[in-house]
C-alpha cells in the first residue's frame, strides 16, 4: 500500500511540472496606452508596423465587417482607410507585411484565414502594395493578388500569420486544438490553390496572434492570456525554435485581445484589443528596458 502511495506521489508531482508556466523574462516593461482606437475598428483583430510609415500601424476588423485595411499612427488615430474592392470579409483575422511579387517594394498581407466552424478548404490571404500617400484619407485598392492556400491535413481556424523578414515566407498558426499546428508557405509564392508545408505541432492552445522582429531573429506569439517569447540565437529553423521553452512577456490582459506586433525599430511591441461592454480597444506598448 505505501508503495502504491509513493508511486501516486511520483506520478501527481510529475504531472503538475507539465502544467508549469515558462519563466517570465524581465527584459520588457508593463504595457503604457497610447491611444483609444475609433469605433470604426471595434473588433480589431491584427496589428503590424508599416514599414513605408514607421511607427503607423495597419489594423483590420473580423468577420462581419466590410473588407478594410486601416493605418493608425502611435496615438491610434486612423491615418487612412484602405478598402478592397470586389471581395468580402469572410473573417478576416490577421495582418502582415512583406515583399509581393515586386521583390523591391512592401506589401501588406490581410489574412481572411479564419474560420470558426471549420467549413472552408481554402484560406485567403490578400495582398497589396503598400500606399505611400496618405493624404486622401480613404482609397480604394482594386490592384491587389490573392493567394489561396490549402492546409495539407484538413480544414482547420487560423487566426495567426506572419512573414519571415529575410526569406518572406508565411507562417500560419492554427487556433482550436489541444496542440496547435504551425504551417509554411513559401515565397515566392505560387499561383492557384496553394498547399502550406505542415511544419510542427506545437504544445500551445487558442493562439490569436504572433510576429516576427525586423531582423528574423526574435518571435512572438500570443492566445487571450499570455505573451510567448523566443530569441533566435543561433539560427535554427521556426519549427525548432518554437519547440524549445519560451519566455513568457509583460501582459496586460486585454478581454479580447488578438493582435501583436514588434516595433521595426526593436524598442518594444504592441497590442491592441478589440471592444468590449462598450469600452473601446487601446494601442498598447510595451518597451524593451
Amino acid at each position: 500500500m505505501n508503495k502504491y502511495l509513493i508511486f501516486l506521489a511520483f506520478v501527481a508531482i510529475g504531472c503538475h511540472s507539465k502544467k508549469q508556466q515558462p519563466p517570465t523574462t524581465d527584459s520588457f516593461l508593463k504595457g503604457q496606452a497610447l491611444g483609444t482606437l475609433n469605433e470604426k475598428l471595434h473588433e480589431a483583430s491584427g496589428l503590424v508596423e508599416s514599414i513605408q510609415h514607421p511607427n503607423n500601424f495597419w489594423v483590420l476588423n473580423d468577420s462581419g465587417n466590410p473588407a478594410e485595411v486601416f493605418l493608425i499612427d502611435r496615438k491610434a488615430q486612423t491615418k487612412l482607410v484602405c478598402k478592397l474592392k470586389g471581395i468580402d470579409n469572410r473573417d478576416f483575422e490577421s495582418i502582415a507585411i512583406g515583399r509581393g511579387k515586386d521583390s523591391t517594394k512592401t506589401y501588406v498581407y490581410a489574412g481572411d484565414i479564419g474560420d470558426n466552424n471549420s467549413v472552408y478548404e481554402v484560406k485567403l490571404v490578400y495582398v497589396f502594395e503598400e500606399p505611400t500617400d496618405l493624404s486622401s484619407g480613404e482609397m480604394m485598392i482594386s490592384n491587389f493578388d490573392t493567394l489561396q492556400i490549402v492546409l495539407p491535413d484538413g480544414k482547420r481556424d487560423l487566426e495567426a500569420m506572419m512573414t519571415d523578414p529575410i526569406t518572406n515566407d508565411l507562417f500560419l498558426f492554427s487556433k482550436r486544438e489541444d496542440s496547435i499546428r504551425l504551417y509554411r508557405v513559401k515565397y515566392p509564392f505560387a499561383k492557384g490553390k496553394i498547399t502550406a508545408e505542415k511544419l510542427a505541432t506545437l504544445n500551445f492552445q487558442s493562439i490569436v496572434a504572433a510576429d516576427m522582429s525586423a531582423d528574423g531573429k526574435e518571435v512572438l506569439i500570443k492566445n487571450y492570456d499570455a505573451i510567448y517569447y523566443w530569441k533566435n540565437v543561433n539560427g535554427e529553423p521556426l519549427e525548432k525554435l518554437l519547440q524549445q521553452p519560451p519566455q513568457v512577456l509583460p501582459y496586460d490582459r486585454e478581454r479580447q485581445g488578438e493582435a501583436i506586433a514588434w516595433a521595426r525599430d526593436g524598442s518594444g511591441y504592441y497590442t491592441v484589443s478589440e471592444k468590449v461592454d462598450g469600452e473601446l480597444g487601446k494601442l498598447l506598448f510595451y518597451p524593451r528596458k
